[in-house]
């Protein structure tokens, strides 16, 4: 298939004649929300492989005409409908291969040229075989008042069930239904009025006037920025220890599910403050070989460790673990209860935290 020069040309003379005409009567604003009707004359091109072909009846480029039916949406955009008959005979022997175009279709007015819109849509054409076909053009509508307007178009017709481009040049007349509304009258400027004269007084004698004072009564010690609020530093430090109770069976570094919410309680507070640091400190009770509970209490620490990092997604840089084994015990002595309460884990957080600057 081949595409007609012809459209080609009249595609590309719309932008340049869109310049040389005057001015349109109205504007973009004033089309918004109107409905439109159009009747048009279309000298319609079918495709090369069309005129040379006994199935298409080698049909002949002619004239025809038809209407259109559209509603200006926005300034830029449009919707229209269309319906034209095509007046086509065979090249051949002059035979009927008359048809017809059923379509709709978008337009959109460009911004800087609105008179120039581009146009895009589908259409079911019956011209000897009946088949459905894209279109895309481009176009120019002139108004020489409210209501009426002159327009070019051209389009090419893509076949979609069937391989062809047509081309098709429409000349024509718009009718704009109704009129643009007006436009609001200018509210009237106010009266200018002489501002109050403002007592210039500092009531939490912070140095900021009270007419800009934002923050009133700030304490006497505390460093102020322009709007009389008390400015804030940022600073890591300690908010002391948390004892995590977990009580591990004998010889064991596993957490217990039943001993875990002191942990998942660590966990929570450190995702809510990401940058928030933790040392885990495992510690054991008193029984048996020094040495083994030093790496028992360095199992218990890691596997807590392990567990922020696994179900809370704690980075690995904000936790530290270590065993004291039972060099720190909590209660001295060898009795039953203090063996449960040496044998623990204890967790030093620091977080952010903001203080503000004294003067």
């Amino acid at each position: 298939m081949k595409l007609n020069k012809t459209f080609l040309a009249v595609a590309a003379a719309v932008p340049l004649f869109s310049s040389a005409v005057m001015a349109d009567a109205v504007s973009s604003a004033d089309l918004k929300e109107r409905v439109f009707g159009s009747i048009f004359a279309e000298y319609y091109m079918p495709d090369t492989d069309k005129t040379e072909s006994a199935a298409w009846n080698y049909m002949e480029k002619d004239w025809g005409y038809g209407l259109e039916l559209g509603y200006y949406l926005t300034e830029q955009w449009a919707l229209r409908a269309e319906y034209a008959k095509l007046d086509l005979s065979s090249k051949l022997d002059g035979s009927d291969a008359d048809g017809k175009r059923l379509g709709i279709a978008a337009m959109y007015h460009l911004a800087q040229l609105p008179s120039v819109y581009i146009v895009g849509g589908l259409n079911r054409i019956d011209a000897v075989r009946n088949t459905t076909a894209l279109n895309l053009g481009v176009g120019y509508k002139h108004f020489f008042n409210q209501n009426f307007a002159l327009f070019a178009e051209a389009n090419r017709f893509q076949g979609i069930d069937k391989s062809y481009a047509d081309a098709g040049i429409k000349l024509g007349m718009t009718y704009v239904f109704g009129t643009a509304a007006a436009a609001p009258a200018p509210a009237p400027a106010p009266t200018p009025v002489a501002p109050a004269p403002v007592a210039q007084l500092d009531s939490d004698a912070d140095g900021v006037l009270d007419n800009v004072d934002k923050c009133a009564n700030t304490p006497a010690n505390h460093k102020v920025d322009a709007t009389g609020c008390t400015i804030y530093q940022e600073k890591m430090a300690s908010v002391g220890d948390i004892d995590i109770e977990v009580r591990f069976p004998f010889d064991s570094a596993v957490v217990p599910q039943s001993q875990r919410v002191d942990v998942e309680n660590l966990g929570a507070f450190m995702q809510r403050f990401p940058e928030s640091t933790v040392k885990i400190e495992g510690h054991a009770s008193n029984i048996g070989n020094p040495a083994y509970n030093m790496r028992l209490s360095e199992r218990r620490a890691n596997a807590v460790a392990d567990m922020l990092k696994k179900n809370f997604n704690i980075d690995s840089s904000r936790i530290s673990a270590v065993g004291y084994g039972v060099t720190r015990p909590r209660v001295e002595g060898s009795t039953r209860a203090a063996h449960a309460a040496n044998q623990r884990i204890e967790a030093k957080v620091t977080a952010k935290i903001k203080e503000p600057v004294l003067r």
